[in-house]
């Protein structure tokens, strides 16, 4: 399989949030389109909404699982449960990897954000922070858990 990992470390060194780096990048493997993945992505960023929460690349991870392996059907409680452990398998390996799945813990903050205004995208930004070892991680695990099974060795 090709990876894609650089193109999703790339898209969040270029500006876009981590969610939407990694949501983005791997999002047309499931019929949807680039606009669209920013779009649904975007407000997962900064551990949602800059709340500093759930960290924006597990949100991507699940929605991409949702995209893979949701459900539909309100009833179908064998198909609820086998989207929660997808999920909770990939939240897993990345807390197993980074030590939780919090944004301010990963980020080393306390408490939630004064202000939903984004930081100033610098080069100093990009060193101080281990977002993009992060989107990198998170992209490594979809690679793993939700592509493992594609047959033609190429990620479209």
């Amino acid at each position: 399989m090709i990876s894609r990992i650089k193109q999703a470390v790339a898209t969040f060194e270029s500006g876009y949030t981590c969610a939407q780096s990694v949501f983005a990048t791997y999002a047309d493997l499931f019929g949807l389109d680039r606009e669209t993945a920013l779009k649904l992505a975007s407000p997962m960023g900064g551990g949602v909404g800059r709340m500093r929460e759930i960290c924006g690349v597990v949100s991507a991870m699940a929605l991409l699982a949702g995209l893979k392996e949701g459900n539909t059907d309100p009833e179908n409680e064998e198909g609820k449960e086998r989207i929660y452990l997808l999920t909770r398998q990939m939240a897993d390996r990345f807390k197993e990897k980074n030590g939780t799945i919090i944004c301010r813990e990963l980020l080393g903050i306390e408490g939630r954000e004064e202000s939903a205004k984004p930081s100033a995208r610098t080069k100093e930004y990009y060193a101080s922070r281990p977002c993009s070892r992060l989107v990198a991680d998170a992209s490594g695990i979809i690679e793993e858990v939700l592509l493992a099974d594609e047959k033609d060795g190429f990620c479209r």
